[in-house]
């Protein structure tokens, strides 16, 4: 049976601690934790077979995206029957024709992680560190969140029989994220600040009582949004694309993404890791201006500014993880405009794939490294993936707002979509198709 333990990610510390230990931090020297494993796990093949198989089981463990790759979670398998899950996972990888000719790209396939149980990515790592929280007998679990982390993790809390405390920032959440938060009995409370003075409020309180925090800093939740990857190269038929790309707000994602591929690579299933390329907005992009100014520290944005509130975040948690994930595939980072986003968004749409604003970035991020702009690089006929990360309905207003034009600042292009107003005359609507045929 494997071993796993929390573990420093400072090298020079390198302090160790018990999975069982309520800690987020490392007490000695304040850096982030992660969950390290000592595998002992069938050969590659075997592995995969078995994850293959598990496919056509109805067990919960099964159908679920995330504990079908159980043995490289942090739980052990006796306490497997304990799971919190809804099914989360299972995120379909669908070709998007309309989106690759947009970006410049021959072919461009995307994974959308909105299609889970609450409509965002943050479902493949609430699952584990919900769990978590059920297995060191917590009663309560909080997070600041700018939407999609409060909706998921309130969703899991109710699952769990936990309560539930969210963090948001006053006039900084779109409403389909706060009327599932609300609908699923969180205690809301609304932060006079942005982002991350409500994220700074919730560490110090998860220190001083025993509130669970369960944003990206909790190490549980890096263990179950890692695999993302699992699942999207089991979906590949275990063909390692060139690259993924994905949006970059408080960075958990990509700090997963980064410890999937160390694992996956460690335990024979890839043999060179695809690169990632993180995507930021513009007016949110600390981790982009570190790279670009050649820093080997992150400095905070200190009034993050963009329409696409799930990245709307100056100080990420975990960008040491990030950095990590990005030197070790050899990966780079990009930067994208609020026209850039709004018109990818549209373009998606084009291809019957809908999602958050935040999402649109990878495309507005690939159509910029295309054209030989920013700082990250495309390579002629490379294989790319890029990760969406919530639904559409998440913010419904912004979509609106884009087609009708009263986005402040960005101008309508090509691909606006707005309604037209037509007499209740059938002569002149069959007029009207007749001329846009």
């Amino acid at each position: 049976m494997s071993r796993f333990f929390l573990r420093c990610i400072d090298r020079g510390c390198g302090a160790v601690f018990d999975s069982a230990e309520k800690l987020y931090q490392c007490p000695r020297c304040r850096d982030l934790l992660e969950l390290a494993f000592e595998y002992r796990l069938p050969d590659p093949g075997q592995l995969r077979d078995l994850w293959r198989q598990r496919k056509a089981s109805r067990d919960p463990l099964d159908v679920s995206g995330v504990w079908r790759f159980r043995e490289v979670l942090p739980v052990a398998s006796g306490d497997w029957g304990r799971a919190v899950t809804m099914g989360e996972g299972n995120s379909p990888v669908l070709e998007a024709p309309h989106s690759a000719r947009y970006a410049g790209l021959e072919r461009l396939r995307v994974k959308h992680l909105g299609w889970n149980p609450t409509g965002s990515f943050k479902d493949y790592g609430m699952t584990v560190a919900a769990t978590q929280a059920r297995l060191l007998g917590s009663r309560w679990v909080a997070c600041a969140s700018t939407g999609n982390t409060s909706a998921s993790m309130a969703a899991y809390a109710g699952r769990a029989g936990l309560e539930s405390v969210v963090f948001i920032p006053e006039g900084q959440i779109a409403y389909g994220k706060l009327s599932q938060t609300l609908d699923y009995g969180a205690l809301t409370l609304q932060v006079e600040g942005d982002f991350d003075a409500a994220m700074r409020l919730v560490r110090e309180l998860s220190a001083d009582t025993d509130l669970y925090l369960m944003n990206s800093l909790n190490p549980f939740r890096i263990e179950g949004q890692k695999t993302v990857l699992f699942e999207l190269l089991d979906q590949l038929e275990w063909r390692v694309p060139d690259r993924i790309v994905l949006p970059g707000g408080n960075l958990g994602n990509s700090a997963a993404f980064g410890k999937a591929l160390l694992e996956l690579a460690e335990l024979g299933l890839i043999e060179k890791p695809p690169r990632l390329t993180v995507v930021q907005a513009a007016g949110a992009a600390p981790l982009y201006a570190m790279l670009r100014g050649g820093s080997s520290r992150l400095e905070p944005v200190a009034h993050a500014e963009t329409r696409a509130s799930a990245i709307k975040i100056g100080d990420p948690v975990s960008w040491r993880k990030a950095l990590r994930a990005l030197q070790f595939s050899g990966g780079d980072c990009q930067a994208v405009s609020e026209e850039e986003i709004a018109e990818a968004k549209a373009v998606l749409g084009r291809d019957g794939i809908g999602c958050e604003p935040a999402s649109a970035t990878t495309v507005a991020g690939l159509r910029r490294m295309a054209r030989g702009e920013g700082t990250a690089a495309l390579e002629a006929g490379e294989e790319v993936v890029a990760i969406l990360t919530g639904h559409q309905l998440k913010d419904s207003e912004y979509t609106v707002d884009y087609h009708l034009g009263r986005l402040e600042g960005i101008e309508a292009s090509g691909w606006s979509n707005p309604p037209r107003r037509v007499p209740a005359d059938k002569a002149r609507i069959l007029e009207l198709l007749e001329r846009l045929g």
